[in-house]
């Protein structure tokens, strides 16, 4: 028989119990756990969790999935979500002037080694255009100075909106976002070049930055 994947993510006040209640309700229900992944931020007392788990053909239903983990999700005061694991993520990229993380993940969705719908490219430089073009990805060029900081992050959110986007990835994009839009976005921005963190020298530079209070990164160098 065919499984059926779908995937539950979840965050809450840390407190006991919590792993041994989603996955006896897991285990009760027929499901099989593929993978899971869980996180305690001793910082901010708050626990994440991430599990896959499958179903047999004929088994439940998403939206049961979803009706029995209501309550659980009550009782934890958690904000979470099930979906499909087979499910395309709307996926926006932001880049600036250099294009090798930019080229290594379009190659990889062309190929189908990513599960995403890449949407379009953001970059505060056209220079990425062309590369943008070959793989017929839309590409918004929205020039950002300090002066001009809330206009560009209005028209991204604007992008964000209309195309439904799930997730950004900042793919080398050189600029600092602002608190108001990492708080808006929190959860769906993913960095995948640490050199966005040149003020923080040495292992760990994230935890740096985070230590430190920022909401995405220190300030870059201007490129």
């Amino acid at each position: 028989m065919t499984a059926r994947d779908y995937v539950l993510i979840l965050s809450c006040p840390d407190q006991r119990g919590i792993v041994a209640t989603v996955t006896q309700l897991l285990f009760e229900r027929g499901a099989n756990i593929e993978e899971s992944q869980q996180f305690d931020d001793v910082r901010t007392d708050q626990f994440f969790m991430r599990i896959r788990f499958s179903v047999p053909e004929g088994g439940p239903e998403l939206e049961r999935w979803r009706d029995w983990f209501g309550p659980v999700a009550t009782d934890f005061a958690m904000e979470w979500a099930i979906w499909d694991a087979a499910t395309r993520y709307r996926t926006l990229i932001m880049v600036s002037k250099f294009g090798h993380c930019l080229n290594d993940l379009l190659f990889r969705w062309r190929s189908g080694q990513l599960n995403m719908d890449i949407v379009g490219i953001v970059s505060n430089h056209p220079d990425m255009e062309p590369l943008a073009r070959s793989y017929g990805v839309p590409y918004h060029h929205i020039p950002i100075t300090a002066e001009t900081k809330p206009e560009a992050e209005a028209a991204l959110m604007a992008i964000v909106e209309g195309e439904g986007v799930h997730l950004i990835v900042l793919a080398r994009y050189m600029q600092v976002l602002s608190d108001a839009l990492a708080r808006r976005m929190s959860g769906r921005i993913i960095n995948i070049h640490h050199s966005f963190l040149p003020s923080f020298k040495g292992a760990k530079p994230y935890h740096q930055a985070f230590a430190r209070g920022s909401s995405s990164s220190a300030r870059p160098r201007t490129m």
